[in-house]
C-alpha cells in the first residue's frame, strides 16, 4: 500500500518526535506511531490539529495521489 500521510517526514524536518506528538494530542503513542507507518490514517479533524501543532499546511501532511486536482 502506498503512503498516504507524511506525518513521519514532517515530524522530522520540524525536529518534533511522535512521542511530542502524542503529548500534545493526548493521543497514545501506538496511534501515533501508526499514523507514522501508514498503518492507519487520522481523521480530517485530527490530521487539521496536527497541521496547526507542527506549523504547516495540512496538504503537506498528505501524498499526493495520481488524477488529483490541484489549484496550485
Amino acid at each position: 500500500m502506498k503512503d498516504i500521510n507524511r506525518i513521519k517526514v514532517v515530524l522530522v524536518e520540524k525536529k518534533r518526535t511522535s512521542k511530542w506528538l502524542s503529548e500534545q494530542l493526548r493521543k497514545d503513542p501506538a496511534t501515533i506511531s501508526k499514523w507514522c507507518t501508514n498503518t492507519s490514517q487520522p481523521d480530517l479533524v485530527t490530521l487539521t490539529k496536527v497541521a496547526a501543532l507542527l506549523d504547516v499546511d495540512v496538504r503537506q501532511l498528505t501524498n499526493k495521489t495520481k488524477g488529483t486536482n490541484s489549484d496550485d
